[in-house]
């Protein structure tokens, strides 16, 4: 009997935090590891990553986590990953493996187990056969996987968009291996959905050449791109349009700065010679030049700000500065992104922002999304990566291409498809799947309580309530002390918190009195009562703290 799982532990109805598992018997292959970014009322959360917990049990049955590019999404919580199991195998493509390496670095990760692959290739983790095919997206690198099982391949898209235009071998899209893949046989086909809602194909229109070189020719003072540094397409074309019109280039990051060493090291792309001018010989009164201004997530918008308000130690934006913003908010980012257009519009001449409707972001839209099953022929068809509304709408691009309800699966974090000697089985199982909030890059709130904490008191602030008792007879000699910060206006609610502390008095006297005391049971104890009661008053759920102080006193 062959039994195939499939489930993600992140990346379903919502945008990041990528992790799907495909268990084939009784080994385990694992996509991706990648992080979201927080939403606004996130408070004091870096990042959100998947919940590692079930892996971790079944850590001797993984027998690989495949990254397929190397972007955050996809790769930025494998350092998490690594240092709970530093010894699981780990593969990626030459270019993913030198970002993350110089990550695991700076982390003090150590001794890992990493495997650099082809994009195209085919090789044997133990008995599994596993195959990889290349596809076009915005960094170089990137692949798909097909797991093999007695049943058929289960195949991952990762990202993808369908473009016979491109010359760079890195970025090319594997159309023979995706054909030979159907002639063996796909059992499911895991396509990603982010671009599942767009008509068309997502090429041309993933170019941004077309929307920018104009500023280019008519430009006559400097000119300022903001980008994210894993948009290695997109860098690559600004650093093109700039070698056309003879300006020169200033990469204003660290990281795009070794991502375009890397790219050079892989022979995979260089940026002309004499083009680039260093940071360090940069300055302010350059006039032919573009400054490309990188980041990743809400920490280019953060770069911006700095430099808007003079706050950066090597630019200065001028009123005849052309400022081109090409770095669309990402989910979590709305917000920073929204006030970096306001801080150029008071400090730059001009300010121009890609028009994302006519440059589509580089995933699958409708017609790329066909292609893929069209050439794959895939038994089941499981939307993965994206909202619900896009895993509905790619699920309704299997529905017009034939395809039955019951050949479509569409998931939950945590819900496993469950396929035997070929047929799904209409029950789905379940495991927890659960946000893993993070907060600064090492330290790891597992069960994210201190950031909920953080967020109760930034909603419905906190109570503290104080008293003071005889460490010998438990009576109380002081108190109680109620103190509210965020709650209510105490002038106004004495009545309140005249309450809280005969609640408090009260549990502590109700405990000694049937000879139950105990210090930390009683702080619990008068915790959930004055709850009950503040909630019933005031709607509100505020963190109450209560404090018990044992003192010894002179007989």
């Amino acid at each position: 009997m062959s039994k195939v799982r499939i489930f993600a532990l992140g990346g379903l109805d919502e945008d990041g935090k990528n992790m799907y598992v495909v268990e084939n018997g009784n080994d385990i292959f694992v996509m991706e590891c990648g992080l979201k970014y927080p939403e606004g009322e996130q408070f004091g959360v870096q990042m959100i990553i998947p919940d590692f917990k079930y892996l971790q049990e079944n850590e001797k049955r993984i027998r690989g986590v495949f990254i397929t590019h190397g972007h955050d999404d996809v790769m930025a919580a494998l350092p998490n990953l690594l240092q709970v199991m530093p010894h699981v195998p780990v593969y990626m493509a030459p270019l993913t493996a030198m970002m993350f390496e110089r990550r695991a670095k700076k982390l003090g990760l150590k001794d890992l187990n990493i495997h650099r692959i082809r994009r195209n290739s085919r090789f044997k983790i133990g008995s599994t056969e596993i195959r990889t095919f290349g596809t076009t997206q915005s960094i170089a690198d990137g692949f798909g996987i097909a797991i093999g099982t007695d049943d058929g391949f289960v195949v991952y898209t990762g990202e993808f968009i369908v473009d016979y235009d491109t010359k760079n071998e890195a970025f090319s899209f594997d159309v023979t291996n995706i054909t030979d893949l159907s002639s063996a046989g796909v059992l499911a086909l895991m396509s990603e959905s982010v671009g599942s809602t767009r008509n068309g194909h997502s090429a041309p229109n993933h170019r941004i050449t077309e929307q920018i070189e104009q500023y280019f020719d008519e430009t006559k003072g400097r000119m300022f791109i903001t980008l994210f540094n894993q948009n290695i397409y997109r860098v690559m074309e600004v650093i093109e349009l700039a070698n056309k019109y003879n300006r020169k280039v200033m990469i204003y990051d660290d990281e795009l700065k070794d991502l375009m060493n890397d790219m050079a090291k892989l022979g995979y792309y260089r940026i002309p010679a004499g083009l680039e001018v260093p940071p360090s010989q940069f300055t302010n009164d350059m006039d032919n030049v573009i400054v490309i201004i990188a980041g990743n997530g809400s920490n280019i918008f953060q770069k911006v700000h700095k430099i808007a308000t003079k706050e950066d130690d090597v630019i200065e934006f001028r009123p005849s500065d052309t400022v081109i913003i090409a770095s669309p908010a990402v989910p979590g980012t709305e917000r920073e992104e929204a006030s970096m257009e306001d801080d150029l519009y008071r400090e730059a001449g001009r300010v121009i922002a890609v028009d994302a409707k006519r440059a589509f972001t580089m995933h699958a839209s409708i017609e790329d999304l066909k292609m893929m099953v069209y050439l794959l022929r895939p038994k089941y068809y499981i939307p993965v990566k994206g909202e619900y509304r896009q895993l509905i709408a790619n699920a309704n691009i299997a529905l017009d291409m034939g395809y039955k309800a019951d050949r479509i699966i569409v998931m939950d974090n945590g819900q496993i498809a469950t396929i035997i000697d070929g047929q799904l089985q209409r029950n789905f199982d379940r495991i927890d799947a659960e946000d893993v909030l993070v907060d600064g890059n090492e330290n790891l709130d597992a069960t994210g309580m201190v950031l909920k904490d953080r967020e109760v008191l930034s909603t419905d602030g906190a109570i503290i309530v104080g008293v003071v008792i005889n460490h010998k007879t438990k009576e109380i000699i002081g108190g109680p002390d109620v103190q509210s910060r965020g709650v209510i206006y105490l002038k106004d609610a004495d009545y309140i918190v005249q309450e809280i502390g005969n609640i408090m008095e009260k549990t502590i006297t109700d405990a000694v009195k049937e000879k139950r005391y105990d210090n930390l049971n009683c702080r619990a104890e008068a915790r959930d009562k004055i709850s009950r009661y503040v909630m019933r008053e005031t709607g509100k759920r505020p963190m109450i703290l209560p404090a018990i102080v044992e003192i010894n006193t002179k007989d």
